[in-house]
């Protein structure tokens, strides 16, 4: 290692214990020093000053890796920040959070770590960041959460998502929404098709991955059909298999003149 890398790493180093008074490492640098080549798209997510994010990305685009990234530099960077991953099940959560975990054991500094569980890693500087399983009664109580990271958002049902988006009212925190769709339902799709201005959307086709093969996709095609793939690869929110009627049907059939029966609205 030369001088000047060798200078660059001890400068990082003191940045992330906090001892020196630069301005903190960018998200991109972190996620370089940990040995992540990211995307254009990724850049961009991680350098957004935008509250409200919502990721449509295919499977294996690396949203999960983006949005680890997120969670540790907000950690490492904002004292007593807490940050929350949440996914339907606790399996999902888990996988992100060991994304976490790897992302940080690779930096080449040995991070400020005041404690760490199976789910929960506690900094020095008073932030955690803690997985949580979907389940409305394991994430009440929370609060003064800096970010909230919903992983596999279109799975995640809709009384989950209402249960905590007040934990950000106070704190004024961040949300950050990533998936692949699932059908045209439930509030993930709502939010991107008419969640207003405020969200930054991001949307990444499995075509414009540079890591997943032209022909792979191609042979996928082939195999799961293209109904799966349209939804998988190339982020359409397709109707269900089974549905009587489209969602598109269904909106072009709304009247709001119509009087509702039984005075009900």
């Amino acid at each position: 290692m030369n001088l000047a890398a060798q200078l660059e790493r001890l400068h990082a180093r003191a940045v992330l214990l906090g001892s020196s008074e630069s301005p903190a490492l960018s998200p991109a640098t972190l996620a370089a020093y940990a040995g992540f080549t990211l995307d254009a798209w990724q850049r961009d997510v991680l350098t957004s000053t935008a509250h409200q994010q919502i990721l449509l990305v295919t499977r294996q685009g690396g949203k999960s890796t983006c949005s680890s990234i997120r969670a540790l530099h907000r950690a490492l960077y904002t004292p007593a920040s807490l940050v929350l991953l949440l996914a339907p099940s606790y399996r999902q959560s888990k996988e992100l959070f060991r994304k976490v975990k790897a992302a940080l054991a690779a930096l080449p500094f040995s991070a400020p770590l005041a404690s760490e569980s199976a789910l929960e890693l506690e900094f020095t500087n008073g932030s955690r960041i803690l997985a949580l399983p979907g389940k409305e009664a394991t994430i009440r109580g929370f609060s003064g959460v800096s970010l909230l990271i919903v992983d596999e958002a279109s799975r995640v049902p809709d009384e989950l998502y209402q249960a905590v988006r007040p934990m950000l009212a106070v704190s004024g925190g961040d949300i950050l929404l990533l998936s692949s769709p699932f059908g045209k339902r439930g509030f993930y799709f709502s939010e991107w098709s008419e969640g207003g201005p405020t969200w930054h959307r991001t949307k990444v086709t499995a075509y414009e991955c540079p890591r997943i093969p032209r022909e792979w996709l191609e042979q996928e095609r082939r195999a799961i059909g293209d109904w799966w793939f349209r939804q998988e690869y190339m982020c359409e929110f397709v109707e269900t298999i089974d549905q009587v009627f489209s969602y598109d049907d269904i909106q072009r059939a709304l009247d709001d003149s119509v009087t509702p029966l039984f005075g009900v609205a």
